[in-house]
């Protein structure tokens, strides 16, 4: 396990199934996802079964340190081993909190980070945040000096067209 703060990462287990679909679910928290169907207990099998055999995407379960429980999930998707690039995916679930200022939050990005530069020897991180995604905009331009290095108009549909945002950060400019 993965340790930094309060919070832990680790490997998915078929035991978290149900409760990442239950946030996925949300529709506070879906509204802000690529993937906007509801997710069936099907859906959430193949997606598993997927994941443990991509050697690309490394997710993990975010865990309180605490009490063991989940909290959120994240992880780094889509890497690029040539450009050393991934594309950042992140919530805390617990108590409907999406992402915030909070110790758990922040040490759990933090984590994310820091394995994804350290370990993975990354050299980007990358995300596609659409524009009513207020909360992770600001707390990742704010608190961990992502840049937007792109607008993607018409990129994203809820009763009319709107922008996505390409957010990236630099293993240089990390501060981790």
């Amino acid at each position: 396990m993965i340790t930094r703060g309060k919070i832990g990462l680790r490997a998915v287990e078929k035991a978290d199934l149900h409760q990442l679909k239950e946030w996925r679910n949300n529709p506070d928290f879906r509204k802000h996802f690529r993937e906007i169907r509801e997710l069936s207990d099907a859906n959430q099998e193949r997606w598993f079964e997927n994941l443990n055999q991509d050697s690309n995407s490394y997710f993990f379960s975010i865990i309180s340190l605490e009490n063991g429980e989940i909290i959120g999930a994240g992880g780094l998707l889509y890497i690029n081993w040539i450009i050393k690039s991934a594309d950042f995916s992140f919530y805390i679930g617990d108590a409907d909190e999406y992402v915030s200022t909070s110790e758990r939050c922040i040490d759990a990005i933090s984590a994310l980070l820091d394995y994804g530069f350290g370990t993975l020897g990354l050299n980007k991180v990358w995300m596609e945040l659409y524009e009513n995604d207020d909360r992770k905009l600001k707390l990742f331009k704010d608190s961990f000096n992502f840049s937007i290095d792109g607008v993607l108009r018409d990129n994203w549909f809820d009763n009319g067209y709107h922008k996505s945002f390409l957010l990236t950060l630099l293993q240089g400019e990390y501060n981790g």
